[in-house]
C-alpha cells in the first residue's frame, strides 16, 4: 500500500505498538495520539455491538486513507483470553493476544477514502468485559480511529488525518439483523431468523459453513451464455452484482435481483468474473468462470486397474457414487467419487468383490489421492458411506468412513495388518477389526483411525447369521450443538438399530453418543430403520435430530419419537407443507401389513395421512412440489396409483419416474430425475427436458447420478453422470435463467447435510429446511459464519 504522506516512513518503527493510551469520552472510547505523531492512511471504527455472559459481539468498519489496495490485512490486540468464536465478511484469527482479520475475495478491493466493514463474535474469560483495542494497523501502517461502545458516537481523535468523513458515527452494521423472514414455517432451522450478510449471527445459532467462492460458470444457452454465480449466505441482503467478459462490463447498472446474466451473441468458450458490490462500492473480481460450453463439463477421472477374484472372476472398475468438499481450502469444490467393481454386491449376495476405491478430484481432473479400501471393507451400496465435510473448522473438508486391516491411505499408508485376510468363501467379512477413519482431505493421509461404534459384535444379533443385516452401515452429518457439524456413524435397522455420534476437534476423535435400540427402554425402536437416513432440526431447538425412517434421536442421542411403521426403502424430510409449522417426513413403507405409504409431523412422528393399502413391498416414493396447480409438496410411490397433495388427496395423473427431483428450468416447482434424464411434470404426460449424452446412471435398478447438488452458479441444482467409459465426470448445469434470487442452497445447511449423506445405502435428493415452489414465501436468509 503506497502512503500519501511525507512522514509516512517514520511510522515503520512502531508499527506493531499502541501510539496511545484510550481515554474515556462520556459513555464512549477514542484512541488518544501521542503529540506529534505522523497522520496514519487509514482510520479504524470499532464498536461492541452487544455483550453477553462470557461473550460479545463487535463491528469493524475500515476506511482506507491512502491509495487503493486490492487485498487487506488489518491485525490488533486483543485483552489476556479474550479471542474470537466467528467473523463474517472476513478471515479472522487470534493467536495469543494478536487478531488478524484479511479481507475474503469479494471484499479485498477497497478505493481510496472507501471503506470495508466486517464483524464477529468472541469470548471473554469469566464474567469479564471485553477490551477495547488501542490501536490498529492496515496492511502494516498504524491507522488513526476511534472505538465506540455500542450505540455510542464515535469520540474525537487529535490530529486526524485530512479525508475523515465528518459527522461518521462509528457502530452502523451493514445488512444488520432483519428479523424472521416473513411466511417461512420451516421448522425452527436457524436460517431464516436472522438476515445474512454483515449482520451479526445470534449467539448460539449461527452455523458453521463453508468459505465459498462465487462459483461462476458459463453455460451455452442457444446463441449466447448463461452466466451464473453464488449469491452467499455471508454477502449482506442488498448485496449488487456486475458481470465481466473478458474485463469489459455488461451490465449498465448493478444486478439486484437473481444471481444470473444472459449474454447474447458471445462465444461459447467466452471467460467471465463477477465482482460484488457492496453499499455501492465495486469489490474484487471473482475467480474465473467455469466454462459448459456444451452444456456440460467434464472432469477427467482414471478408472483402477482391474483385477480377479481367488475364485477366478475378473472385474473392472464403474464410476459410482460422488461427493464435494473444499478439501484445501480454495473456495472452490474438490469431488471425492466412489469406485464399485463391476462384481460389487448387495449384502444379500454372496461372493467375493473387488476392493472399493475413493479418489479425489480437483476441477481440472488433478488427482489428489486415491485410497484403497482393501480386501476386508466388501463392496456395495451398503458398505462404505463416506462423509466429507469440515468438522473441525479449519477451512478445509475431511473425508471420513469405515476402514480395515489392509486400508491403504492417501500417501500410501496402510492402516492395520497389510496381510491380514478376513473374508470367508462366502466373501463375506465377518470377523476382524473395524475401524473409524478421518483422512485429511488434501492429502488423503489418515489422521486417526479408532474402533468402528457400532461393532459387529455377534452376527445373527443384527437378524441373521449369514452376513446380509449385520453389514448394513449409514452415515451423515449433523450439528448436534447447533454451531458445528459432528460424524454420524450407524449400523443396523431391520432389526437391532445403533447410531453413534463424533466429533473432531483439535486432530482427535471423541465419541459425544450412542443410540442402541437393545438399550433398556429404546425397544420399541428395534426395526424402525430405512435403508438411508436424514438430518434436520425436526423439534426446532436450533440442533439437529437424526430420522431415520419411522423413528428419529434427538440431538443428545435419546429416542425422540417412533411410530412403529418399521422399514422402508425410501423417506423425504423437508417443508412438504408450507401452510403448516415445522418439517414434514413422506416415507414408503417395505412391510405388507403397515401403511403403503405415509405423510407425518417430523417433529412427532404423528402421520398426517396415509396412501391406500398396496399390500406390496412399496420400493420408491417421492415428495416434492413438481405441479404447480397444488399448493405445497406433492407426494407419489411406486406402489400406488396417482399423485397426492399436501393433504392427502389423490390429485391425478402419477409422475413418469419415482427417484429423484431437481431444480432445473427457471420457476421454482421441481423437476424429475431419473436415469439420464431429467423430465418436467405435466398433468396429460411428461416433457423431457434434458438427456445425458455419453453417461451411465449407478446403482443398479436406483438409476441415480453419482450426485445431484447446488454446485455452482446460482440455486439451481447440477447433475453428475460418468461418462460411459468412465474416465470423466459429466456435470451438466441448467441453461435457463430465473428471475428467483435465492441464497445458494449449499450455505443451507440442512441442504448442505443432505449433500453429504446423499451417498448413504439408497441415494436419495436433498431438501433445503425452507418451502421451494409454487406461491413460495420469500426464501430465508441462512445465519451461518464462515472459518
Amino acid at each position: 500500500m503506497t502512503m500519501q504522506h511525507r512522514r509516512r516512513r517514520s511510522l515503520r518503527p512502531v508499527a506493531g505498538l499502541a501510539i496511545g493510551g484510550l481515554i474515556a469520552v462520556g459513555a464512549t472510547w477514542a484512541v488518544q495520539e501521542q503529540a506529534g505523531a505522523a497522520a496514519a492512511g487509514c482510520r479504524v471504527d470499532y464498536s461492541i455491538t452487544s455483550t453477553w455472559s462470557g461473550g460479545f459481539g463487535a463491528n469493524v468498519q475500515v476506511t482506507n486513507l491512502g491509495d487503493a489496495v486490492s487485498s487487506w490485512t488489518l491485525q490488533w490486540a486483543f485483552g489476556d483470553g479474550e479471542t474470537v468464536t466467528q467473523a463474517w465478511n472476513a478471515d479472522v484469527t487470534t493467536g495469543s493476544t494478536q487478531v488478524t482479520a484479511k479481507s475474503l475475495s469479494y471484499n479485498g478491493s477497497v478505493a481510496s477514502g472507501a471503506s470495508v466493514t466486517f464483524g464477529f463474535n468472541g469470548s471473554v474469560p469469566g464474567s469479564g468485559q471485553p477490551v477495547v483495542p488501542s490501536s490498529f494497523t492496515f496492511n502494516g501502517t498504524l491507522c488513526t480511529g476511534s472505538a465506540t461502545t455500542s450505540g455510542g458516537t464515535s469520540g474525537t481523535t487529535s490530529g486526524s488525518t485530512s479525508g475523515t468523513t465528518s459527522g461518521s458515527t462509528s457502530g452502523t452494521t451493514t445488512g444488520s439483523t432483519s428479523g424472521s423472514t416473513s411466511g417461512s414455517t420451516s421448522g425452527g432451522s436457524t436460517s431464516g431468523t436472522t438476515s445474512g450478510g454483515t449482520g451479526t449471527p445470534t449467539p448460539g445459532q449461527g452455523r458453521q459453513v463453508e468459505k465459498l467462492d462465487r462459483g461462476v460458470i458459463s453455460v451455452r444457452s442457444g446463441s449466447g451464455n448463461l452466466v451464473s454465480w453464488r449469491w452467499l449466505a455471508t454477502d449482506p441482503d442488498d448485496v449488487a452484482f456486475n458481470v465481466y467478459r473478458g474485463g469489459v462490463k455488461l451490465n449498465s447498472s448493478p444486478l439486484t435481483g437473481a444471481t444470473d446474466y444472459t449474454d447474447s451473441g458471445a462465444p461459447a468458450g467466452a471467460s467471465y468474473t463477477v465482482r460484488a458490490v457492496v453499499n455501492g462500492t465495486e469489490q474484487a473480481d471473482s475467480p474465473a468462470s467455469v466454462s459448459f460450453a456444451n452444456g456440460y463439463h467434464d472432469v477427467p477421472i482414471t478408472p483402477p486397474a482391474g483385477g480377479t477374484t481367488p475364485d477366478g472372476v475378473s472385474y473392472t472398475y464403474a464410476a459410482n457414487d460422488a461427493s464435494v468438499g473444499d478439501l484445501d481450502g480454495d473456495g472452490s469444490y474438490e469431488f471425492v467419487l466412489k469406485w464399485d467393481p463391476t462384481n460389487s454386491k448387495d449384502n444379500s449376495q454372496s461372493g467375493y468383490t473387488g476392493d472399493t476405491y475413493i479418489d479425489a478430484y480437483k476441477l481440472d481432473g488433478t488427482r489428489l489421492w486415491r485410497i484403497d479400501l482393501g480386501r476386508n471393507i466388501r463392496s456395495g451400496a451398503h458398505y462404505t458411506q463416506f462423509q466429507v465435510y469440515d468438522y473441525d473448522g479449519d477451512g478445509k473438508a475431511e473425508v471420513v468412513m469405515k476402514t480395515a486391516d489392509g486400508t491403504v491411505d492417501g500417501t500410501g499408508k496402510v492402516i492395520g495388518s497389510a496381510s491380514a485376510d478376513y473374508r470367508n468363501s462366502s466373501g463375506y467379512v465377518l470377523s476382524g477389526p473395524e475401524y473409524l477413519t478421518v483422512f485429511n482431505g488434501r492429502t488423503g493421509a489418515a489422521m486417526q483411525t479408532v474402533n468402528y461404534d457400532p461393532p459387529r459384535g455377534t452376527v445373527s444379533s443384527w437378524g441373521d447369521s449369514y452376513g446380509n443385516r449385520v453389514d448394513r452401515f449409514l452415515a451423515g452429518t449433523a450439528y448436534l450443538d447447533g454451531q458445528r457439524p459432528s460424524i454420524i456413524m450407524a449400523r443396523g435397522y431391520y432389526t437391532r438399530t445403533v447410531i453413534a455420534a463424533w466429533d473432531w476437534r483439535d486432530g482427535r476423535l471423541t465419541e459425544r453418543w450412542r443410540f442402541d435400540s437393545n438399550d433398556s427402554g429404546n425397544g420399541s425402536y428395534v426395526g424402525q430403520g430405512d435403508h438411508q437416513l436424514s438430518i434436520a432440526d425436526v423439534d426446532g431447538d436450533g440442533k439437529d435430530e437424526i430420522v431415520y425412517g419411522a423413528m428419529a434421536v434427538d440431538d443428545n442421542g435419546h429416542g425422540l419419537w417412533n411410530n412403529g411403521q418399521g422399514h422402508g426403502d425410501a423417506m423425504h424430510v423437508g417443508d412438504l407443507d408450507p401452510a403448516r409449522p415445522g418439517l414434514e417426513e413422506f416415507k414408503v413403507d417395505e412391510t405388507t401389513t403397515k401403511y403403503s405409504a405415509w405423510f407425518a409431523d417430523a417433529r412427532t412422528g404423528q402421520i398426517l395421512w396415509h396412501q391406500p393399502a398396496c399390500s406390496c413391498d412399496n420400493g420408491r416414493g417421492v415428495s416434492d412440489d413438481i405441479y404447480a396447480g397444488s399448493p405445497g409438496a406433492e407426494s407419489w410411490s411406486a406402489g400406488v396409483s396417482g399423485l397426492y397433495s399436501d393433504q392427502g388427496q389423490n390429485i391425478g395423473r402419477k409422475p413418469s419416474s419415482t427417484n429423484f427431483v431437481t431444480w432445473w428450468d427457471g420457476d421454482p416447482v421441481r423437476e424429475l430425475l431419473d436415469g439420464t434424464h431429467i423430465d418436467k411434470y405435466g398433468t396429460s404426460g411428461d416433457t423431457r427436458l434434458l438427456t445425458g449424452s455419453d453417461v451411465h446412471s449407478n446403482n443398479s435398478t436406483k438409476a441415480t447420478p453419482s450426485l445431484s447438488a447446488d454446485l455452482f452458479g446460482d440455486w439451481r441444482e447440477e447433475v453428475v453422470w460418468p461418462t460411459t467409459d468412465n474416465h470423466a465426470l459429466r456435470i451438466y448445469s441448467t441453461p435457463d435463467p430465473t428471475d428467483l434470487r435465492i441464497t445458494t442452497l449449499m450455505h443451507d445447511v440442512q441442504y448442505r447435510e443432505a449433500i453429504a449423506w446423499q451417498n448413504t445405502a439408497y441415494n436419495q435428493p436433498p431438501h433445503p429446511s425452507f418451502f421451494i415452489g409454487a406461491g413460495m414465501a420469500t426464501p430465508p436468509r441462512p445465519t451461518v459464519y464462515t472459518p
